[in-house]
């Protein structure tokens, strides 16, 4: 899916997510069987110019630095030969794309593994066209400040005066350009029919913007939530200013300009570039290619280019804007776009007009990754350096750490870094604030998503040295990340460079964490949605309604079985659970078992939501509605029953137990949409 990096941006559910959730809930029924105020800011108006040391966070250089390998061509030959075949090799990837340059200069252009796996066709970087995915949103905002240049936008006027249909009102505050460049719109997570694959019919622009409207989550310009759907909304704005549709727009304004003669937002490819895209593979390059994938909306994800024509645009953006006499935009316009527009804290890497930044030593990469199902690329600049790195991959395998090894290995090896770590003594009680349970700022909350939130949820915890640590957050090497204070609220990995940064409120209290991707950040969970608790409750009512099952079973099969055998009469004041009851066990324990064993078996390469799947949705609907309808009945049964004299004490725990386990299922289906909309995902 289109998105910066496969860890924060994939649509799929990450199986080791779930299998932990599930061994959480076999693990219950096996054994029973003083900080500043701090809060992010709404963007500001800045003047065009190009951020100063202090405003992007540039530190003064080491007085000693290690030795730093020459940038040339042979050098990045040798260092790209060396790590890009093995990468291919370990993470089971076809192909890759790579393109150096610097000062106008191409240091290295090449061409690794295949396109076609199967047809053994090797990657040529100037014709073999991949699918970059989120590097598309670049071009989506160049667009919008192209119009702007011209007058036709205001980055900071509500979208809805640029619109033919209406952007829902909430929070009373309009929703601006300027925040849909910044992921601030405050959109949830929209999710169906993002990528399709072979499609009977493929929605318009305005089709897909209207019928996938996303509800808010926060308050515009406040909470950074990386939405596709917000960049798809700036692209039909293009449209709707240019009088173009958008992927004619910038075929004309943008690649015809700038010689990109084998880019396009076409979706499949025109036909004199149907030839030349490289196949995607999903998990394995033995197995047959993924198919094209179609990203919707287009501004946000459709692009099809080369390493070659992305060298041209980064040219034009390293020269001011200008390339070959062309202009792209006006140097203020881009200076604009370079200059930080939102994040955290000044010591936290900035999301700018479209563009976020990357630190590793004393570099500060600005650029986009982006995300399919099998194509993974990244485009980085480095200004002070007039320096320019893209690369693309062809299979799933590099969503992991392929690019993000690639990245700091190559700051590493050409710019080294001796910048000694000073961390900083904070009063443990102070970083005992930091703990408890956090979920992303970009999710759902009102679609049958919401329960992929209880999966993905991060507990952070510190020990007794004052180290931070938070669950699943892995380096490269798969060993837990720990980080230590090295300022105000402000933590760094140790024996690392990545950053941790706690949000507080009025009152003092953590609400948020940022991480180094400034698109998207931690948020705390209330207790009630903390996933242990909830999945604890899952747990403990599914063993409950479990014995039923059970009992109910061994009454069957002694019945079968042992026909002889007298059956035995209930105590005095013993009552049997009734039918309603039992079957509400039955239906509870086989739909949670099976949504749980389904995103088991969901990977990390799963396409996500389409039409297809309502049907689907539908039946979940019916059969969590008649489990609810059941389990009223079971609680009922329960009420009538205890003001009884004449009943055993035994009898009304039962029906208790049952019931009490009915309502926390029946409250859970509801709250976290298993019931609930099923054409909005």
């Amino acid at each position: 899916m289109s998105c910066p990096t496969a860890s924060r941006k994939r649509f799929a559910f990450r199986r080791h997510h779930s299998r932990k959730i599930l061994s959480l809930i076999a693990g219950i029924l096996l054994p029973l069987s003083p900080a500043v105020a701090q809060e992010p800011q709404p963007p500001v108006h800045i003047a065009p110019k190009t951020p100063s040391a202090q405003q992007s966070g540039a530190q003064t250089p080491p007085a000693n630095p290690p030795s730093a390998h020459t940038l040339d061509s042979e050098d990045l030959g040798a260092f790209f030969d060396g790590i890009i075949p093995l990468q291919l090799e370990r993470a089971d990837i076809a192909g890759a794309s790579v393109l150096v340059m610097k000062n106008d200069e191409v240091l290295l252009q090449k061409g690794y593994g295949f396109a076609d796996a199967k047809e053994k066709k090797p990657v040529d970087p100037a014709s073999t066209i991949f699918r970059l995915a989120s590097i598309a949103k670049l071009f989506t905002w160049v667009s919008v400040m192209q119009l702007v240049e011209q007058g036709k936008l205001d980055l900071d006027r509500d979208v809805n005066t640029y619109l033919d249909f209406q952007i829902h009102p909430a929070f009373g505050r309009p929703i601006t350009l300027r925040n849909l460049m910044t992921h601030t719109g405050g959109f949830e997570e929209e999710a169906r029919e993002i990528i399709i694959i072979n499609p009977k019919k493929i929605p318009t622009l305005r089709e897909f913007l209207i019928e996938n409207q996303p509800r808010r989550l926060f308050p515009p310009g406040l909470v950074p939530g990386y939405s596709n759907y917000g960049v798809g909304l700036a692209s039909y704005i293009v449209e709707r200013a240019s009088g173009e549709p958008f992927e004619q727009y910038v075929a004309e304004h943008i690649f015809l300009a700038l010689g990109m003669t084998h880019s396009t937002f076409y979706q499949p490819l025109p036909k004199e570039l149907g030839s030349l895209p490289s196949e995607g593979y999903r998990g394995n390059t033995e197995k047959p290619a993924v198919g094209f994938e179609i990203f919707n909306p287009a501004g946000a994800g459709g692009i099809s280019s080369t390493a070659s024509d992305m060298g041209r645009f980064g040219q034009a953006l390293l020269n001011d804007g200008e390339l070959d006499g062309k202009r792209l935009l006006k140097p203020e316009t881009l200076a604009a776009m370079f200059t930080p527009q939102f994040r955290a804290s000044e010591q936290m890497p900035p999301l700018c007009m479209g563009f976020y930044e990357t630190w590793r030593n004393d570099l500060r990469w600005i650029g986009h990754e982006g995300d399919l199902i099998a194509f993974h690329s990244l485009f980085f600049l480095e200004r002070s350096e007039k320096l320019m790195l893209f690369v693309s991959f062809n299979s799933a395998g590099a969503g992991g750490k392929v690019r993000p090894e690639l990245v700091q290995m190559f700051s590493d090896r050409y710019f080294p870094s001796d910048r000694k770590q000073t961390f900083i003594t904070v009063p443990l009680n102070e970083l005992k604030t930091l703990e408890g349970s956090y979920q992303s700022t970009r999710r759902a909350d009102s679609t049958k998503l919401r329960i992929g939130n209880l999966l993905s949820q991060r507990t952070a915890t510190v020990d007794k040295d004052g180290v931070v640590q938070l669950e699943e957050a892995k380096d490269l090497r798969g060993h837990t990340i720990k980080w230590k204070p090295i300022g105000k609220d402000l933590m760094q990995q140790v024996d690392g460079q990545l950053r941790l940064f706690a949000i507080r409120d009025a009152r003092g209290k953590v609400i948020r964490l940022a991480y180094d991707f400034p698109g998207v950040q931690a948020e705390r969970v209330r207790w009630c949605e903390n996933a242990k608790v909830v999945l604890f409750g899952v747990g403990l009512s599914l063993l409950t309604l479990l014995a039923v099952v059970l009992a109910a079973l061994s009454r069957t099969i002694r019945r079968l079985f042992i026909r002889n055998r007298p059956k035995p009469a209930p105590r005095p004041g013993t009552r049997w659970l009734p039918r309603t009851s039992q079957f509400a066990a039955w239906i509870w324990v086989l739909l949670i078992s099976t949504i749980f064993v389904l995103f088991t078996v969901l990977g990390d390469d799963s396409a996500p939501p389409t039409r297809a799947w309502d049907r689907y949705l539908y039946l979940v609907n019916a059969v969590t509605a008649i489990a609810i309808f059941f389990s009223a009945l079971a609680i009922m049964s329960c009420l009538f029953l205890w003001p009884r004299t004449d009943l055993r004490k035994i009898t009304k725990v039962k029906f208790s137990l049952v019931a009490l386990a009915c309502l926390f299922l029946s409250w859970f289906a509801i709250h976290w949409n298993i019931i609930g909309p099923a054409t909005r995902l």
